[in-house]
């Protein structure tokens, strides 16, 4: 008799290191720490600690979000929406750097857009940017922080829609739990059965050769 498996309690770790969108996170953390420190003021202005921050956040959140997911899939969506959320806010940063000091946001009908674009989708890692760190201009760094910051954003929704249909047909740990605990009892009344049922098969056989038991 084949056993069906039993449910599994903790979902497989993912290692979010792997991610494109952990890693445009972290490049996007890095990219915004060298950004704070070259084109805005050290003391006395609050944008550098919340660009920072927010940068933190949405990098920190999606490691704490997968370390969670093993056990709490509710968790990981809580912690993976506050990391968007983070992105979403340095996005407006950004956004509002190239406005105040009166330097274009790229769209697609500038020149250096879609170039840029193309290097976006392309890299992943924080060390394919680094190079440029140190000679990109302040409108060429903000609008790559903002071309990240969207592309980081997709990719986690799109995510975030495949864990939340997980959850829908494997819900939480409490629904796994119980799940598991049912398919073990489960499978032990079926060996049971199938052992009173071999039993019974014994006993015919004696009984049809007389011989006692």
């Amino acid at each position: 008799m084949k056993n069906n498996p039993t449910p599994r309690v903790l979902l497989p770790q993912i290692n979010w290191n792997t991610l494109h969108f952990y890693q445009k996170a972290d490049t996007l953390y890095q990219l915004t720490a060298v950004f704070c420190h070259r084109f805005l003021p050290p003391y006395g202005d609050r944008t550098v600690d919340q660009m920072v921050q927010a940068a933190r956040s949405g990098k920190q959140n999606i490691v704490e979000g997968f370390a969670d997911g093993k056990s709490s899939t509710e968790l990981q969506l809580k912690l993976l929406n506050v990391a968007r959320a983070s992105i979403q806010e340095l996005r407006e940063d950004y956004r509002d750097y190239l406005l105040s000091q009166h330097l274009t946001v790229w769209d697609k009908h500038n020149e250096r857009f879609q170039p840029m674009v193309d290097f976006c989708k392309q890299h992943n890692d924080y060390q394919q940017y680094e190079p440029y760190f140190d000679k990109w201009s302040a409108e060429e760094m903000a609008n790559t922080g903002l071309t990240l910051c969207h592309m980081t954003d997709t990719m986690m929704n799109n995510f975030l829609k495949h864990l939340e249909q997980q959850f829908v047909t494997q819900g939480g740990i409490k629904e796994r739990m119980h799940a598991a605990r049912t398919g073990y009892r489960q499978q032990q009344d079926a060996r049971l059965s199938a052992l009173e049922a071999e039993n019974r098969r014994l006993k015919a056989i004696l009984t049809a050769h007389g011989i006692p038991f």
